[in-house]
């Protein structure tokens, strides 16, 4: 967590002395409210780390102001950063307009007196030059760069706000429910349209509580579900402080079972309590292990890898794909829940038919969505990766902000279909 934190803090640094330097020396002039701009942003620079170690020691009413400012933060960045283009186009052409509008400063001939030309003496003539000021290039005006300036922050300050705004609607409002048919080619007839309500990243902690839960339970109950999969980042935090709101799971209700992988934020709240809690409240959490789903006169092999990032012993153990996948019968078509999309790698090894993933949230905040993408193989929805398929669904909550952009809370109903 040290590590992470002082990443955070040399990151956010740069990026605060970036706002700095267009939101107020550019925009103001040396005195009073420069310096107050500057004390305000020396201020949201520490509220970002100190937010991230505060919430993560319980002081969860750090959460709103540090994780809205992180979201502002960063939709000021992305628009001050396309700004760029704009602006120094801007300035090129003032620059060339400016040059066009100079006087013309070509001196004129020299007048040339001599006192010899009527007396009729040799003195050498003498020059008189007469001077002319030079003008001051009009790009060089200050009224001219601090209107561009702060016409640029007060753009990408409104937009940022009403971008973020709209991302906190979003995110905080109810899950949508997406619908997607995958065909397997292993499924028997028999067992064609098989049910499975996914959902991942609900993401307890300081701002989703029991009511978020309760709308998760109450919305999958609604599908009437063959199975119910959990795939994983329940929680942001201990079950001393989340067990409450987590206990609406005992409800969930599906015909064959309801089922759960741990992700990696459990490893970050004691996964060894919650792995725990959760088979308490009557899911099946598949550690490493795979469990035989017999439906309508056929079988399914459902199987559970702990998260790739897992390290440790027991609970606590890393993902073992041949604990879980090996010596099986490969005539049966097998479906994986594993928390992160890249774990398909190592999945396609054991012949898996179909990954069901969570972990990205789609990118939660576009554009981010395409960094995520740098590090995992399917951001969201379907995929298919060395022959094996990859569904990701976006989660149904978030991780600090509270805000979704391009990417909206999320419960899935997979339909498996014979071919």
């Amino acid at each position: 967590m040290a590590t992470f934190v002082g990443f955070v803090v040399l990151v956010t640094g740069l990026i605060h002395v970036y706002l700095w330097k267009r939101l107020v020396r550019d925009t103001t002039g040396p005195g009073r409210w420069r310096r107050i701009g500057g004390f305000a942003v020396l201020l949201l620079a520490l509220l970002v780390p100190i937010t991230l170690a505060g919430t993560h020691a319980g002081m969860f009413w750090l959460a709103w102001p540090g994780y809205l400012w992180l979201a502002l933060m960063f939709y000021l960045l992305v628009l001050l950063l396309v700004l760029e283009v704009p602006m120094a186009v801007a300035r090129l052409v003032s620059r060339r307009q400016a040059r066009l509008a100079e006087p013309d400063t070509a001196a004129p001939e020299p007048a040339l007196v001599g006192a010899g030309d009527s007396a009729g003496t040799t003195e050498p003539p003498v020059e008189h030059l007469a001077e002319t000021p030079t003008a001051a290039p009009a790009d060089h005006d200050p009224s001219r760069r601090l209107l561009l300036a702060r016409g640029a922050a007060i753009f990408a300050g409104l937009t940022a706000a009403g971008i973020t705004g709209y991302g906190v609607r979003t995110a905080m409002g109810p899950p949508q429910l997406d619908r997607v048919r995958i065909p397997l080619a292993k499924l028997p007839r028999g067992m064609d349209g098989l049910r499975i309500a996914t959902v991942s990243d609900i993401h307890l902690g300081p701002l989703r509580g029991r009511s978020h839960t309760e709308r998760i339970v109450a919305m999958i109950n609604r599908l009437d579900a063959d199975l119910v999969a959990v795939v994983g980042d329940l929680v942001d935090g201990s079950v001393a402080e989340l067990g409450e709101a987590a206990e609406p799971l005992r409800g969930l209700r599906s015909r064959y079972g309801s089922f759960f992988v741990t992700g990696n934020h459990e490893y970050y709240s004691g996964v060894e309590e919650w792995v725990r809690e959760v088979d308490r409240l009557g899911l099946r959490v598949l550690q490493n292990e795979r469990q035989e789903i017999h439906a309508r006169g056929g079988v399914l092999d459902l199987a559970g890898v702990n998260d790739v990032s897992a390290t440790g012993t027991g609970l606590a153990a890393p993902a073992d794909y041949a604990a879980a996948l090996g010596d099986r019968d490969p005539s049966r078509p097998v479906v994986l829940l594993a928390h992160q999309p890249v774990a398909v790698h190592e999945a396609a090894k054991f012949g898996v038919d179909l990954q069901l993933s969570g972990h990205t949230h789609g990118g939660q905040m576009a554009p981010f969505n395409l960094l995520v993408g740098l590090q995992q193989p399917v951001v969201s929805g379907l995929g298919e990766v060395d022959g094996t398929k990859v569904y990701v669904t976006n989660g149904a909550g978030f991780w600090g902000p509270p805000v979704r952009v391009g990417a909206p809370p999320q419960v899935t109903l997979v339909e498996l279909r014979a071919p």
